[in-house]
């Protein structure tokens, strides 16, 4: 188990906090049947505006690279919002871990959330697991491939409540990859925690690497109940019950 000296836990989401199911059957086809209807109110909002500009540059780097995205058009708006719709389905088709579109997603799912339309989902140890963790004065930060907004929403539209008064702070993939070590050292000095005093949760063994590269301490949370242990060098959890106790 982990070491009874962290000061700070800091959790993925998705396969972690929450089911992937909620992810890929819920928020995802969520996003894809409403991109079109966001991108066309052209409300000339600056975060619209500055989503666009990131696909837009994220499209032109995909070009540089020959990844062969669909094309691109900007001879009329209509051609442009098409375009830009295309590129944004090519994008999640990949599982591309883009920080345009993540962006882009969060905005897509604040009106799912504020409408009623969606509710966030976390397993069902996660809430007694924050009260536990706030009670022995352990800090609480999410770090997820998904935007701040959508972590943000996610937390406080829960079928258990609005949970973001347990979090701390909130990382994403402008903080760096979450398979880099320079990512981690990163949330260290930001939380002004030392890295060794950090537990990090994740199902990613990849992401747990470069946590441990860091000098965090490190679990490998595996939430199906059934088939064999994965081969990891990480210690293995599959209930927040076990960790702090």
């Amino acid at each position: 188990m982990p070491e009874a000296n962290a000061r700070a836990i800091l959790l993925d989401i998705e396969g972690t906090t929450t089911p992937v199911a909620f992810v890929y059957e819920v928020l995802f086809p969520y996003a894809r049947s409403h991109v079109r209807e966001f991108l066309q109110r052209d409300d000339g909002s600056e975060d619209l505006q500055s989503d666009l500009l990131a696909l837009k540059a994220e499209y032109r780097s995909d070009i540089e690279r020959r990844h062969e995205p669909p094309l691109w058009r900007e001879d009329s708006a209509e051609s442009e919002l098409e375009s830009a719709t295309q590129y944004v389905y090519w994008l999640m088709d990949q599982d591309r871990k883009s920080t345009a579109l993540k962006a882009l997603q969060g905005e897509i799912w604040k009106d799912g959330y504020l409408s009623g339309q969606l509710r966030g989902q976390v397993f069902p140890d996660v809430v007694p697991a924050f009260r536990r963790w706030k009670e022995q004065q352990r800090s609480i930060y999410i770090f997820s491939s998904g935007s701040i907004l959508a972590q943000k929403l996610l937390f406080a539209h829960t079928h258990e409540g609005d949970l973001t008064g347990y979090l701390s702070d909130y990382f994403d993939t402008t903080t760096g990859p979450k398979t880099n070590a320079g990512s981690y050292a990163s949330i260290s000095e930001r939380i002004e925690v030392p890295a060794a005093e950090i537990l990090f949760v994740s199902d990613i063994n990849g992401e747990l690497d470069a946590a441990l590269e860091s000098g965090m301490q490190t679990a490998l949370c595996v939430r199906q109940e059934t088939g064999a242990t994965p081969n990891s060098i990480h210690q293995i959890v599959r209930t927040f019950k076990v960790i702090f106790p």
